[in-house]
């Protein structure tokens, strides 16, 4: 098929330059509309304490009358939900179980659920498609949705021109500091902790009773956050002060657990709110795996109809609470919640500490009375003056009937009356509506008496719309009220800092005698001395491998492992597992991560990082350095310049105390010097000082090694008085023994 040739048109448009455009201008037309929609429209909570997705689902599901109504499938919600929420069926649905009984993510729900929400606890666990499952309101929306109807709020259209909703709830409550929330915007966020609400209510009204209220007294009656899941707070009211006060800090939960004696086993009844079930045992496995948690043989999940609960089954002898501190550090059963108390006011996000958003909703919340109060005014106003058309006609019935009865025309009836009374049309119009049977004394008697009643209700209305203390009269009585129909104890406990135990990690480790034996080829075995009492076996050794040292020390000491590149690897004794004579034990390079063409040439085990180390090298130079050189207070694991890289190292030596040292070169001859002789460094990769004098051309020295481990028959033959020295000649009787 031929190619159809492009028009000289075509050509040009396609080799049109692209126009180039400033990058600021760019973002402020593309990105700053879309970026204030995320904040305005979706993730950050407004003062009503609802999103704009929350806000359009409950809503829904109030006009389908389900506050007080029996339940429907999700699905139906749902997809009434989609009239006012631009989005998809399954963001809404997902909105939706958050707010649910069943998912426990509130601390009061929003909507009664029947069916599997999953849970806020679980990660993995999914919930039911919403064509299963079915939701209503709970009973506390009606203080959401209180007095709606009365104008208290101000309602726009919907996406679509079709609907009106609201662009608040009237809650009743402060509903914003009651329930969780958590939001990422673009370039903020927001998360806004849960707190216990009898509390908050109270706080509220000491505020609205007080002038002035001071952090402390909100402290005093609100202490911290309540959650859903229960948990502890690990309690510092300094820290808690300055969340408060600015809205922004961070403080951290630990899990509540017991003791089962008779199965030996802890039972994890509460964890913190920002963690899951599966992380926590997911860490745990992990532990046990890198052998870093003996205590635990198995670690499972076993909620069920009875609650939440996770259990670990423990080892025979294993002291629970020294073990659940080891867990507090190492796992998310200790966790930390981070605020972030951003909300938004009048379309602005505002970070603001709890004192200033109690404020802003009592500000909020009296808008609101105010506006239903002229509500009620205006419909009460309206009845009045109905009733007062009424009144007058009380003086003449029979005149009102022969009126009505002697017009001609329907459309004269109204005018007739209004003229023939005195009342207007408003007021004749009802007059004319009255049915004859309710035209009787005792009917109209009865509506009059009203009026009295209700000009003392408009009277009252007028008074508190004009107070603002009257106004908060009014908040204060349906506070007191929430409080006493939906108040409910402290789920979360706090635990003073002072009652915390701080977790070390050596304490929990078993300590017992063992003797660790290093091969030339980088083999490590960590043998008890209970396995070494009682085997009879053979060491096992890699083939042309064999032990180089022997070490008598427990289990609760560090090791240092020099290399041929002047570094030196750290590692906990405990770390490495227990092995036996006739295993072949743990490849060091393999474990430590040694560079392929590194070598481990010598180990030290300490507890207390004492005595000397001595560096022989090549150029005859020795350097004696305090081992405590090579302590660290942070948990490194490798640290470079362990020693001079200037000349090849020929011998590595750990002594207690200053001894004799045999150093033999490559021309026959030998050195005992003793250490006292050689001065002690203050740094590592210091090259020392001349010992051994290398007059022949291109000789070295080749080794060095404690006298009592030379197997020379008379080290002190060899004795120096001073250094350098070039020593004397290798002895017949000491030819054939090797210092290697």
């Amino acid at each position: 098929m031929a190619r159809k040739k492009k028009t000289d048109e075509e050509v040009e448009i396609i080799s049109a330059p692209i126009a180039e455009e400033a990058i600021t201008s760019t973002l402020e037309k593309n990105y700053m509309p879309y970026a204030m929609s995320v904040i305005i429209s979706r993730a950050i909570p407004e003062i009503d304490g609802l999103k704009p997705a929350h806000r359009k689902l409950l809503y829904t599901m109030y006009k389908m009358g389900l506050l007080g109504g029996k339940m429907t499938k999700s699905a139906n919600v749902v997809g009434q939900t989609m009239k006012l929420n631009p989005h998809g069926d399954a963001s809404i649905y997902e909105t939706m179980v958050r707010l649910t009984r069943g998912n426990e993510s509130l601390l009061h729900p929003l909507v009664e659920s029947q069916g599997n929400f999953g849970k806020q606890y679980s990660r993995d666990m999914a919930y039911a498609a919403s064509r299963y499952t079915e939701v209503r309101l709970e009973p506390i929306c009606e203080e959401l949705f209180r007095d709606i109807n009365k104008n208290t709020v101000e309602f726009v259209d919907s996406y679509d021109g079709e609907m009106k909703e609201p662009l608040m709830l009237p809650s009743a409550f402060p509903n914003i500091l009651v329930n969780p929330n958590q939001g990422i915007a673009v370039g903020m966020a927001s998360n806004i902790c849960s707190f216990n609400l009898k509390e908050v209510c109270e706080s509220a009204i000491a505020i609205m009773k007080k002038k002035s209220t001071t952090v402390d007294e909100i402290l005093d009656i609100m202490p911290a956050p309540d959650f859903p899941l229960g948990a502890s707070i690990i309690y510092s009211r300094e820290e808690m002060a300055n969340i408060y006060k600015t809205g922004r800090g961070s403080f951290k939960m630990r899990a509540v657990y017991q003791y089962d004696k008779k199965n030996n086993c802890i039972e994890v009844t509460q964890i913190p709110y920002s963690t899951t079930c599966e992380a926590i045992v997911s860490k745990i496995m992990e532990l046990i795996k890198a052998n870093k948690l003996k205590e635990i043989t198995d670690a499972r999940d076993e909620t069920g109809l009875n609650g939440f609960k996770l259990t670990f089954d423990l080892k025979r002898g294993v002291d629970p609470d020294a073990l659940m501190n080891k867990l507090y550090k190492l796992t998310p059963l200790e966790d930390s919640f981070g605020c972030n108390f951003n909300v938004l006011i009048k379309n602005r996000p505002y970070v603001m500490g709890v004192k200033e958003i109690l404020e802003h909703w009592i500000e909020f919340r009296m808008d609101c009375i105010k506006n239903g109060i002229r509500y009620d005014i205006e419909k009460k106003s309206a009845k009045l003056h109905l009733l007062t058309g009424l009144k007058k006609i009380l003086l003449d019935i029979d005149k009102a009937i022969s009126i009505i009865r002697h017009t001609e025309l329907d459309a004269d009836v109204v005018p007739n009356l209004m003229e023939g009374f005195g009342i207007d049309k408003i007021q004749a119009e009802y007059v004319a509506e009255i049915k004859l049977r309710s035209l009787n004394r005792e009917y109209i008697l009865n509506r009059i008496s009203e009026i009295e009643k209700l000009m003392e209700e408009l009277e009252n209305l007028n008074h508190i719309l004009s107070d603002d203390k009257e106004v908060k009269k009014v908040i204060i009585g349906q506070l007191k009220d929430i409080i006493k129909k939906y108040g409910q104890q402290r789920r979360t406990q706090l635990i003073s800092n002072d009652d915390i135990e701080t977790y070390v990690e050596v304490r929990n480790i078993e300590d017992f005698a063992c003797t660790v034996f290093v091969t030339r080829d980088g083999y490590l075995k960590k043998v008890s001395a209970i396995s070494l009492r009682s085997t009879t076996s053979e060491h096992r050794l890699k083939e042309d491998d064999e032990i180089i040292q022997t070490i008598e020390t427990s289990n609760k000491t560090e090791c240092l492992f020099f290399t041929d590149k002047s570094t030196v690897y750290k590692m906990k004794l405990y770390d490495i597992p227990d092995s036996k004579v006739s295993a072949m034990g743990e490849y060091m390079p393999g474990i430590l991560g040694i560079e392929q063409n590194e070598k481990i040439l010598y180990t030290v085990i300490t507890d207390k990082f004492e005595g000397y180390m001595l560096f022989a090298f090549e150029n005859g130079k020795m350097a004696k350095v305090e081992l405590s050189n090579y302590e660290t207070k942070s948990n490194r694991k490798k640290l470079i310049g362990a020693y001079s890289d200037k000349s090849p190292i020929v011998g590595i030596i750990h002594m207690m105390e200053d001894s004799d040292v045999i150093a033999m070169s490559d021309n026959n001859r030998v050195v005992c010097v003793n250490t006292a002789k050689i001065p002690l460094k203050a740094t590592k990769n210091t090259q020392g000082v001349q010992v051994v004098s290398l007059k022949k051309k291109g000789a070295k020295l080749t080794q060095a090694k404690l006298a009592s481990e030379s197997g020379f028959l008379e080290p002190k033959k060899y004795a120096i008085r001073n250094i350098p020295s070039a020593g004397s000649i290798l002895k017949k009787e000491d030819v054939q023994i090797s210092l290697i």
